[in-house]
């Protein structure tokens, strides 16, 4: 069983940064290919990032691209999402993500363990 654990969310002004964390235990982590989604009010979660299990390749959201640059560190066992020139409509809870398979996947429904979220809020 795959464990995630997010940290790193918080209250920003438009325009500035922060950087995501999400530990992985249980698993090989190199077995894993990650992912970061986002849910805000109402809404429901969206595709933010994806990366491969070598880190090799990424993927991401036309609405944060330029903007989110998603890493992993296999050391650490750790996946990141570094946001910058944040918006308000950036305001979700963020969810990382964890799947089996080589192939990059933008939907909820091909990943098969979820962390618990942390809030990221993004005043104008």
């Amino acid at each position: 069983q795959v464990q995630l654990v997010e940290s790193g969310g918080g209250l920003v002004q438009a325009g500035g940064s922060l950087r995501l964390s999400c530990a992985a235990s249980g698993r090989t982590f190199s077995s894993l290919q990650m992912g970061w989604f986002r849910q805000a009010p109402g809404k429901e979660r969206e595709f933010v990032a994806a990366i491969s299990r070598s880190g090799g390749s990424t993927l991401y959201a036309d609405s944060v691209k330029g903007r989110f640059t998603i890493s992993r560190d296999s050391a650490k066992n750790t996946v990141y999402l570094q946001m910058h020139t944040l918006k308000p409509e950036d305001t979700a809870v963020y969810y990382c993500a964890a799947r089996d398979g080589t192939v990059l996947r933008t939907t909820t429904a091909h990943y098969n363990y979820w962390g618990q979220g942390t809030q990221v809020t993004v005043s104008s």
